[in-house]
């Protein structure tokens, strides 16, 4: 059950990026940098997908996916097309990882040490998901200062959580 919530999440999150990615109005808005913000929309879309993509779908899912988190953070004016193939990679390594995860492996430590600490699984997945949501706001305000758009792109909608059965 909890990768069933878990999966419901983080694809909703990672659709709210696509669509928060397709809201700017130009590849180059997401590059612009702003007072005060120290990762701007693109790296934040570099991130979240490169963290998804190795710490779900390679370490869970055995994507083979090689994470090169510097890049994440330093890589410029990559087009929107790009990045929204990575949230198409990251939603697909989500399934892939989690279609691998059982209900056993949630108790059971986390395959690799991640900040140095060894981990239960479960709790890894509980992180990836408040980072994906954390980094998602950071993203949201990034987009709406650098566009002047405050419409949400519907991120973090309750209504799009698992039904009780």
């Amino acid at each position: 059950m909890l990768q069933t919530t878990i999966r419901t999440i983080l694809t909703r999150e990672l659709y709210a990026l696509r669509r928060g990615v397709e809201a700017y109005p130009d590849d180059a808005s997401l590059w612009r940098a702003v007072p005060g913000i120290a990762n701007v929309g693109g790296t934040l879309v570099l991130h979240l997908c490169g963290n998804l993509q190795h710490f779900i779908g390679a370490v869970l899912g055995g994507s083979g996916y090689r994470r090169d988190r510097e890049a994440e953070f330093s890589r410029r004016e990559v087009s929107r097309a790009v990045l929204i193939a990575e949230i198409d990679a990251a939603i697909a390594a989500v399934a892939r990882g989690l279609d691998a995860t059982s209900d056993a492996t949630l108790g059971t430590r986390y395959p690799e040490k991640v900040g140095g600490r060894e981990v239960m699984t479960a709790d890894m997945l509980v992180h990836s998901t408040a980072h994906l949501a954390y980094h998602l706001g950071q993203f949201d305000y990034h987009r709406r200062i650098v566009t002047g758009d405050g419409r949400t792109i519907g991120a973090v909608a309750p209504a799009e959580l698992p039904p009780v059965e």
